[in-house]
């Protein structure tokens, strides 16, 4: 496995927000996590990312205990997070804000065009907003920069935090389409997502969190299946509502968006 997380115990204050969490994910995988708001999710891949202290447990990364060390040494090990929010430089351009993610991957003008290169192929759109500034682009857009950002440092392993969150179904799609893509090229994802149902038809496992601790662990196809996870997360009644539509497109008809 690529990134490990074992019996993870995170305090804010008093408040225990994750109690002995266990999760994986493998080179090529997407694990997504899912659970309703204030479940844990941020908190796990903010202490992966090394931004939220571990009170007890270890994370391990490429085999090595990576538990403490700080956010800029995680991510020079090849760890990326793209946070809620996006969190873009709104004053600077497409182009720029790209290359605020090559700090981790210094090399010659070549390697640097062959980076931008990868990302305007995964988004086309944002190679002809190069020159615009962030801040004047569409939610939708915005995300792919903040995703292309992460991507600039040629991380091994990609932790993304609501990226459909207030998104248009379109721009939803195309994000979880280069999600998958990454994924099919060797990446490990760590997705966690407001949108369940095409978080886990997106994902190769998954996990659902309830106030800080995991409450289901199976391959995202077995969640999907389950009635439990379909009645309380997913907003259907039964495992069984017909043929599943492709994680990037629009959700059968009866299957609400669930914001978690």
């Amino acid at each position: 496995m690529i990134l490990q997380a074992e019996r993870l115990e995170v305090r804010h204050g008093a408040t225990r927000a994750l109690r002995d969490v266990t999760c994986e994910v493998a080179e090529g995988q997407v694990l997504a996590l899912i659970g309703a708001n204030g479940a844990g999710k941020s908190t796990l891949l903010r202490a992966l990312a090394g931004l939220d202290a571990v009170r007890s447990g270890v994370i391990r990364l490429f085999g090595e205990d990576i538990t403490g060390r700080s956010a800029h040494a995680v991510a020079r090990r090849g760890l990326s997070l793209v946070p809620e929010g996006r969190q873009l430089f709104a004053d600077l351009t497409v182009r720029e804000n790209l290359q605020m993610g090559c700090y981790r991957a210094p090399g010659d003008r070549a390697a640097a065009r062959l980076r931008f290169e990868r990302v305007f192929g995964l988004f086309p759109v944002l190679r002809d907003f190069a020159e615009r500034r962030a801040g004047m682009l569409s939610g939708g857009q915005q995300q792919m920069v903040a995703v292309g950002r992460a991507l600039m440092g040629e991380p091994r392993v990609l932790l993304l935090d609501e990226p459909s969150l207030g998104l248009a179904p379109a721009y939803v799609g195309q994000i979880l389409d280069v999600v998958r893509e990454l994924a099919d090229t060797g990446t490990a994802v760590v997705l966690a997502e407001q949108n369940a149902a095409a978080a886990l038809r997106t994902a190769d496992q998954g996990i659902v969190l309830s106030n800080g601790t995991v409450t289901h662990r199976a391959p995202a196809a077995d969640l999907l299946a389950d009635d439990d996870v379909s009645r309380h997360y997913l907003g259907v009644g039964g495992a069984d509502d017909g043929a599943a539509p492709s994680p990037a497109r629009v959700l059968p008809e009866g299957l609400r968006e669930l914001r978690i």
